[in-house]
């Protein structure tokens, strides 16, 4: 239980990386699984938050496409079941959240797009755009999202 608190004291964590924490502290498997129990019972566990926590830091700190998200919450041991049900409740609440963060894709976009920029207008280079657009793809946003928002930037130059 130690282990996994101090594990857990720098920020909130799957389930799947406090089994592997355990594991790499050659804890024994009956004790991996009554600390975890024990931390889903006190509510240090949680799946679900944990992607909701990670997918609200990426929007805030360094916004990435859902896939890209997916893909990294699939790396830390997040359950399919988890994400899918992740994924319909974006779709049931798409827009601006109390925060202001983005809500749907398109808004990660265009926000990943301003903060590449810095204030620097979009380059009248048709390769500079479409290396902007590569920009986006590599971040996780498929392709006509990354086209829309750039789109929108030129049109509001």
């Amino acid at each position: 239980m130690e282990i996994a608190t101090h594990f857990l004291g720098t920020r909130p964590r799957t389930r799947r990386e406090i089994e592997l924490r355990l594991r790499r502290g050659k804890v024994a498997d009956q004790l991996i699984a009554a600390t975890l129990k024990r931390l889903e019972k006190l509510g240090l566990v949680d799946d679900v938050a944990f992607a909701r926590w990670w997918a609200e830091q990426r929007d805030r700190h360094a916004p990435r496409g859902r896939r890209m998200v997916e893909a990294e919450l699939r790396q830390r041991g997040v359950p399919r079941e988890v994400l899918e049900a992740l994924r319909g409740e974006e779709l049931a609440e798409p827009s601006l959240d109390a925060e202001g963060l983005p809500g749907t894709e398109d808004e990660r976009a265009d926000t990943a797009i301003a903060r590449h920029l810095r204030g620097r207008s979009i380059p009248d280079d048709p390769k500079a755009r479409q290396r902007l657009g590569a920009y986006l793809v590599r971040r996780g946003f498929d392709p006509e999202a990354a086209r829309a928002a750039i789109r929108r930037v030129i049109a509001s130059t």
